[in-house]
């Protein structure tokens, strides 16, 4: 049975307090493949009792019975792995190697990760004759997006459930039935009823009633930046904590020692992953400018390189962009980059020759792009990278510096010690040198507009955690 127009409350699939459904599109056909019920204050109401009045026990859980929930999920994610990977692909146009590989794969690795984390972490810990103990923070609104949506949904809940946390789940409205999955894997591991809820809906109706319910303690949301501002401001007048996981403008310096064709080439492939809608991605390119001719070259072999088409099949390295929505969005952003007078290497406005229906973009890439430009300074998400020329290491990082956000920054250097001086130097969350294998126990988040706090490993755990000093408990 679908439980694609029920939501997930007290441990049972109920039906919306008010019937509301709306499609879900399919972004390489432009068509609907199904429908789900959107909610409103009142299912959110609903959810957030359930979740308070399960806190009482399951704050009060052991390590051990935490950890055993957290394995069974485990286990039944596994089972629901590839249900999980189709989903991701008919409702975000992922391509099927990636859904797969990728999209699915971080859930299954944060889920493992946490397990691994909960192991170890201490709790308690005594300084002089005071008791320094870590406590759940209460019930957790979540509200996540829609373009790595088991990584946002498995590396908020289950650090949650890790720490004994109660929640809310608000999953985005646009690519939401891998959620509806996700939710028959809470059930069917036995989390304990109103532990975990879930309401579907849009982000002006249950987003807003979970960013301002009295009875939520905590809200963690990652999306755009104008939609944490709203949500900040909703949760502050209850002095609830907000966590904020978002945008961002990330640079990839090539100094001088690098190979600059195989970095320029690995750059072009990083920012078209996923289509371009990372919040990571490494969308500025900063090249010694020496090196402008064959960079040049290199980027635009590269990016004529890519695959974009069908994502049901596995030769394809691009989908289309998750709607007709962000597609304008994208084309606007590409022609101010023509208009405004930046090279165009690459790709350009309108669908890849032979693709008419689906939200189909051009690889694309600028060279010559200076600071003030719009595609230097906002987020596209889409598949644009701006290639911008520097003189000296001092001007690249400058440059880098230049932005509002501060998710994530890459350097390439044949000099791993030049790297790390460079990395210490760059105001963001996350450093990349020279494209290594991700870390999931490495923390994941922004400096400046790109949001507060951390997430992913023993720091994930932490958001969810209350600091209680117990003066006097070793005496």
């Amino acid at each position: 049975m679908s439980h694609n127009l029920q939501f997930y409350i007290d441990g049972a699939w109920v039906d919306p307090v008010a019937p509301r459904v709306i499609d879900v599109i399919n972004p390489a056909t432009e068509a609907p493949f199904t429908q789900i019920a959107i909610g409103t204050a009142a299912d959110v109401d609903r959810a957030v009792a359930a979740a308070r009045r399960a806190f009482e026990s399951f704050s009060q859980t052991t390590r051990g019975e935490r950890l055993a929930l957290l394995k069974r999920i485990q286990e039944v994610y596994a089972k629901r792995y590839n249900d999980l990977a189709e989903a991701i692909r008919l409702e975000m146009g992922a391509p099927v190697t990636l859904a797969t590989k990728s999209q699915a794969a971080i859930g299954a690795g944060h889920i493992a990760q946490i397990i691994k984390v909960l192991e170890e972490f201490e709790f308690d810990e005594m300084r002089g004759g005071t008791l320094i103990t870590r406590e759940p923070i209460g019930v957790v609104g979540m509200i996540t997006p829609w373009n790595w949506p088991m990584n946002q949904i498995t590396c908020k809940v289950c650090p949650a459930l890790a720490a004994g946390c109660t929640m809310v789940l608000k999953p985005s409205e646009i690519a939401p039935i891998d959620a509806v999955i996700f939710a028959e894997i809470m059930h069917e591991a036995g989390v304990p009823k109103g532990v975990f809820n879930m309401v579907q809906g849009m982000g002006a109706d249950v987003g807003a009633a979970i960013s301002a319910h009295p009875d939520i303690d905590m809200v963690s949301f990652t999306g755009s930046t104008r939609a944490g501002v709203l949500i900040s401001k909703a949760a502050s007048e209850t002095v609830k904590k907000v966590h904020l996981e978002l945008g961002g403008k990330s640079p990839n310096i090539l100094l001088d020692d690098a190979d600059i064709a195989n970095a320029v080439a690995s750059g072009v492939v990083d920012v078209m992953q996923n289509t371009g809608q990372s919040c990571n991605a490494p969308t500025r390119m900063f090249v010694p400018r020496q090196f402008r001719d064959s960079a040049i070259a290199a980027a635009k072999t590269a990016a004529d390189a890519i695959t974009v088409g069908d994502p049901a099949s596995p030769d394809i390295y691009m989908g289309p962009v998750i709607s007709d929505l962000q597609f304008n969005k994208i084309q606007d952003m590409i022609q101010s980059g023509i208009d405004e007078g930046a090279t165009l290497v690459a790709g350009g406005t309108g669908r890849p020759p032979g693709l008419n229906v689906g939200y189909y973009v051009r690889p694309t890439v600028f060279a010559d792009v200076t600071p003030e430009m719009r595609i230097a300074r906002e987020e596209i998400f889409g598949p644009v990278l701006s290639m911008m020329f520097y003189d000296t290491e001092e001007d690249a990082v400058r440059m880098a510096n230049d932005t509002v956000y501060g998710l994530a920054g890459y350097i390439q250097s044949g000099s791993h010690e030049r790297a790390q001086k460079v990395a210490r130097r760059l105001r963001a969350g996350t450093i990349y040198i020279n494209n290594p294998k991700g870390d999931l126990n490495a923390p994941f988040g922004g400096y400046k507009q790109s949001g507060n706090g951390r997430e992913w490993g023993v720091w994930g755990l932490e958001e969810f955690l209350e600091i209680k000093g117990v003066v006097g408990y070793g005496q």
